[in-house]
């Protein structure tokens, strides 16, 4: 996975449904929620839920943007941020893009390190599905990585995502450029020295 470089070798998976699933309601996790919209999100609030949600997953190119790219990424309205709450405190979030082509992206979705294992993932990934699919799109595609969640491969496909794609990336290690904590732990990575 990591190379004498400072590079990491990752395979990103693409997977696409088109057209909604028919399925029975996931069991509601047994918590208060709310699920809303966070209409004109702000860069301050995006960046906890993308860092918070994603650092542990290796989550880092937003975290290159300035707050001006991501204000205008924000507030362009094809862009929807929506948050989960479990008893009023922030539990994950998704982004979608509605392309005007008919593709609707979930470009980022996941629970915060303390909702995952709670049985959140398969009520909320179908909730994010879900609000993809309003408007009728031509297709709802995702893409996730070898240093996502172990467990994301397989739930995205149990919710009707077929893979169309895999292709292998390299990349500089994100904790070697400051983009990520040098003390950040990974299943996959081994720890870099102090």
């Amino acid at each position: 996975m990591i190379a004498a470089n400072g590079k990491l070798s990752d395979t990103v998976t693409y997977l696409e449904m088109t057209a909604k699933p028919a399925r029975p309601a996931a069991p509601v996790p047994a918590a208060k929620l709310a699920l809303m919209r966070a209409e004109r999100c702000t860069p301050s609030f995006y960046r906890y839920l993308y860092d918070t949600v994603g650092e542990p997953w290796l989550w880092f190119e937003r975290r290159l943007w300035s707050d001006e790219t991501l204000s205008a990424f924000l507030a362009r309205a094809e862009i929807e941020i929506f948050v989960l709450y479990a008893g009023g405190v922030p539990a994950g979030y998704f982004e979608l893009e509605r392309v005007p082509a008919g593709d609707t992206e979930l470009c980022y979705f996941g629970l915060t390190p303390e909702f995952i294992g709670r049985g959140f993932g398969l009520w909320f990934l179908n909730a994010a599905i879900d609000t993809a699919w309003v408007g009728n799109p031509r297709r709802v595609w995702v893409h996730t990585c070898t240093f996502d969640h172990p467990r994301a491969l397989g739930l995205y496909q149990k919710c009707g995502f077929r893979v169309y794609e895999r292709r292998p990336v390299v990349f500089n290690d994100p904790r070697l450029t400051g983009a990520l904590p040098r003390t950040l732990k990974h299943p996959l990575l081994p720890p870099l020295p102090p």
